[in-house]
């Protein structure tokens, strides 16, 4: 699937305040699995397009991969920097109200490759409020 170069702010803030709920208190109900795709994915592509590259590769299964980071273009096998995690973590990321470093830390972000960590600069991507 190809990647969209820019994402609609519009569609970014709708995406991630459909999902906000849940991000603030986990307790809450999952939002409907169309909604948390919309949000991942949204959330995703904003950080590949702030970050245009093929140096690192953001893995939020089961909704989105994307490569980005400006540096050398990986093209076959297991990409040598990797960032995956689920998608409840990805949009703590992405809003903030997660810091990259803890989430490394505890396991919950999975950041291979001398590279990976630089996606920590394009975060957050958007505010949950």
């Amino acid at each position: 699937m190809a990647r969209r170069s820019t994402v609609d702010p519009a569609e970014l803030r709708a995406a991630v305040l459909a999902v906000r709920g849940w991000l603030r208190d986990e307790s809450a109900p999952p939002p409907p699995r169309a909604a948390l795709a919309a949000a991942v994915r949204a959330t995703v592509r904003a950080v590949a397009a702030a970050a245009p590259g093929h140096s690192v590769e953001v893995r939020v299964p089961p909704f989105v991969a994307v490569q980005c980071v400006e540096g050398p273009r990986h093209t076959r096998g297991t990409p040598p920097n990797v960032v995956e995690t689920d998608p409840r973590t990805w949009l703590l990321l992405a809003t903030g109200l997660l810091d990259f470093a803890a989430a490394v830390d505890s396991g919950a972000v999975a950041a291979s490759g001398t590279r990976a960590a630089e996606v920590a600069h394009w975060l957050p991507i958007t505010n949950p409020d």
